[in-house]
């Protein structure tokens, strides 16, 4: 399975989860998603980041994202280590988790890293994939064993993502929603830059624009 790269249009398949099988653009509908895997059930780091997916349902919601968390350990396991997040995260599992024992969505993900992994030569590694509602991926990260996820990161990224899907701009360094952006370079059109930016920008150089975020009031 060659490496799946941005604007790749995310595999589909049918798998085993804490909700039930799920086919995944069928259950993806006209939502952005955010699949994540983990090596395994009942390891530290992803406990913590399971718990956080659950506390940030509602930041998902109105960003129109829907969650969904993999690993190559069964649907039994997995019910188990719910029980186990819950009580130690004070939370809800409110999203599901793939049972991918026959290592099917892995493969097709290309997950399993077998010189990167301490836990094992089949064990997913911890990948992240932002998938928008025409299942095309997006975004990529993939983090070692010993790193835990930064969430606050994976929503920005997402906001970055709509906003400059709805807008001719770009997001700068250290971005975040509600701060300036920058208009793209490959709008030069007079009227048209007044009419989509009333508020103005200005221009530090010809290609670099700078403008409030147009969304915001």
């Amino acid at each position: 399975m060659a490496t799946l790269r941005l604007g790749d249009t995310a595999p589909d398949f049918t798998q085993d989860s804490t909700a039930g099988k799920i086919s995944f653009h069928e259950w993806a509908g006209d939502s952005w998603v955010v699949l994540f895997s983990h090596p395994a059930d009942f390891t530290p780091v992803c406990t913590t980041e399971l718990g956080k997916t659950a506390a940030l349902g509602g930041e998902f919601a109105k960003r129109n994202v829907k969650p969904i968390a993999i690993s190559v350990d069964p649907l039994d396991s997995h019910t188990k280590w719910v029980g186990d997040i819950n009580e130690t995260q004070n939370t809800t599992v409110n999203f599901p988790i793939l049972a991918d024992a026959d290592r099917k969505v892995a493969g097709l993900y290309d997950m399993i890293h077998p010189n990167a992994l301490s836990t094992g030569p089949t064990a997913t590694v911890r990948s992240v994939f932002i998938i928008d509602p025409k299942k095309v991926i997006r975004t990529t990260f993939t983090y070692p064993a010993s790193t835990g996820r930064n969430f606050d990161e994976i929503l920005r990224v997402i906001d970055s993502l709509q906003l400059t899907d709805g807008y001719k701009v770009a997001t700068p360094v250290n971005w975040k929603d509600g701060d300036d952006v920058i208009i793209v370079p490959s709008l030069q059109d007079p009227a048209e830059l007044a009419q989509r930016f009333p508020k103005g920008f200005k221009a530090v150089k010809p290609y670099l624009r700078i403008t409030p975020q147009p969304n915001k009031k």
